[in-house]
């Protein structure tokens, strides 16, 4: 089946396509976003190395071949190596007129909310945002009304009642902070097209974390010297990286380990249902040696008011993949206990940006 068929591309479970020796042919843009890599890095790999099932299949399967019927398996267990299994139904059929291909395609509710975290802020995340930064904008005003009164009275005020309007101005406060967070959604411009070191906007954010809330952490970097310019907003992008850091650091009870990553993958793309789609081949991850996210709420991780915090606003990750999807690229996370790995993937620059660049400098 050819890379280029718009049925192919646009169906929204993630299908593979086997040879006879059970072998990798090609992956749909939704299996390349559940196996986390591309079709060029997966063909010719056993299938069964690259997809766990927790059932014996492998009979079955050749079965299934043989006598050219289709297979199908209900509430299987499916994994990747990568992070937790999923619960998925699997359906399975051999290719008409093909030298015993077949075709597998994996199914469930859990899996579909895993891959649409992937593409940036949903529309209803946007409606959301879009309804608060209204609402934040009548809310401060009062407020700042509130706390004003509550200054004024703790003048006369016994030590006791002054508990009480101290706690009526630092509540204030913080939900004043809380609507500023709120509003950087709307008045967030969109990221200046420029030629970016992604290793210059990785090391600023390093050390700004050190002298602050990660100095508690010890932070490794495996860098790829050669990766080419990044195309977007360094500032923005210091603003990903140093929400991600901070996230890592405030996870860990003791002192931890965040390690930075930057890789170069050739093919990888972020695919659109018509089959068109942009490169992404700048990988850069940030992992982290925490305690890993509630399973529960891993679907929705990058939706506004979603947080793994207690105290949490939820609005650092919503921020984050905003920012990324302004710059057309993609942001994922797999995470287990011991192990949480927030992945950005970013266009590179083109030859016109950096020379537009260049004469402007």
């Amino acid at each position: 089946m050819s890379t280029d068929n718009p049925i192919w591309n646009s169906m929204p479970v993630p299908a593979l396509l086997v040879d006879r020796h059970d072998n990798i042919l090609n992956l749909n843009p939704a299996a390349e976003t559940f196996l986390n890599a591309s079709t060029k890095a997966m063909a010719g790999q056993p299938i069964w190395d690259k997809v766990m099932i927790d059932a014996p299949l492998e009979d079955a399967f050749r079965r299934a071949r043989v006598h050219g019927t289709p297979l199908f398996v209900n509430d299987a267990d499916v994994g990747t190596g990568e992070g937790p299994p999923v619960q998925c139904n699997l359906q399975i059929a051999p290719l008409t007129e093909s030298d015993g291909e077949m075709l597998f395609m994996i199914s469930s509710r859990e899996l579909a909310g895993r891959l649409t975290r992937s593409h940036g802020v949903k529309s209803s995340a946007k409606s959301a945002i879009g309804m608060a930064e209204m609402l934040a904008h009548e809310i401060k005003n009062p407020l700042a009304g509130i706390t004003g009164a509550a200054q004024l009275l703790s003048m006369n005020l016994s030590q006791e009642d002054l508990e009480l309007t101290d706690l009526i101005v630092e509540e204030s406060r913080r939900i004043v902070k809380l609507l500023e967070q709120v509003e950087q959604f709307g008045n967030l411009s969109l990221p200046a097209q420029k030629p970016v070191n992604i290793h210059d906007v990785l090391d600023r954010a390093r050390r700004s974390a050190l002298l602050g809330f990660g100095a508690h952490m010890a932070i490794i970097e495996d860098y790829d010297p050669s990766l080419p310019p990044a195309a977007g907003d360094a500032d923005q992008l210091v603003q990903v990286v140093l929400n991600l850091l901070k996230n890592a650091s405030e996870a860990a009870d003791k002192k931890g380990v965040i390690r930075i990553k930057t890789y170069y993958e050739h093919s990888f793309r972020l695919r659109r249902a018509d089959g068109g789609g942009r490169l992404l081949p700048l990988q850069v991850e940030i992992i982290d040696d925490g305690p890993g996210l509630p399973q529960d709420i891993q679907g929705d991780i990058f939706d506004p008011f979603v947080s793994g915090r207690e105290n949490g606003t939820g609005l650092g990750l919503a921020l984050v993949s905003k920012i990324i999807s302004d710059h057309g690229g993609m942001i994922s996370v797999d995470s287990v206990p011991g192990r949480t790995v927030f992945k950005l993937s970013l266009p590179r620059a083109g030859k016109d940006t950096i020379a537009k660049y260049e004469e402007s400098h």
